[in-house]
């Protein structure tokens, strides 16, 4: 396979890897291209590569950079804003996986503490109680799992994770 090709394979791959993650195709093709890229990209190299809108290209890289996988720098003499993906791979997972506990898990919590208190006597209520209660438990060692993770240092974490596999 050419490069070109194996390149251009990689970025409509991980967009839809990204789609499956719940993310929009964008979002992960340009991460993708970033992941993939030497050196920061303008916006232009990246709208020009991918074929996308200008205003699509730049919602996605605002919440690339929300995420804390890319990052924005200038160059002196350059108007241009300059983008680059995170390389470290274990630090890519870590902002990941903040961001996706923040967006799924929280809420979730938020949610089981809410009706957690529910009251009532019959058959259905005893099991909703049940239920509610062990997901909440099971959701707060979760959180408590992922919050270890996400501050573990980068070398601990991928040499654990060697000897694991």
């Amino acid at each position: 396979m050419e490069f070109e090709d194996g390149k251009k394979c990689f970025v409509a791959s991980w967009g839809e890897l990204g789609v499956q993650w719940g993310i929009s195709k964008t979002m992960g093709q340009i991460h993708a291209l970033l992941l993939i890229a030497p050196n920061a990209l303008t916006a232009d190299e990246i709208i020009d590569e991918l074929s996308i809108s200008r205003g699509n290209a730049h919602l996605n890289l605002k919440t690339l950079i929300e995420w804390g996988i890319v990052s924005k720098s200038s160059k002196e003499g350059d108007r241009r804003a300059y983008y680059l993906g995170e390389k470290d791979i274990w630090k890519l997972f870590k902002q990941v996986l903040i961001h996706r506990k923040r967006k799924e898990l929280d809420p979730m919590i938020e949610t089981l503490e809410k009706i957690s208190t529910v009251n009532g006597v019959c058959e259905c209520s005893k099991e909703f109680s049940k239920m509610v209660n062990e997901l909440k438990m099971f959701s707060y060692k979760a959180d408590k799992l992922l919050d270890n993770l996400s501050n573990m240092e980068n070398q601990w974490l991928s040499k654990t994770f060697m000897k694991m596999i």
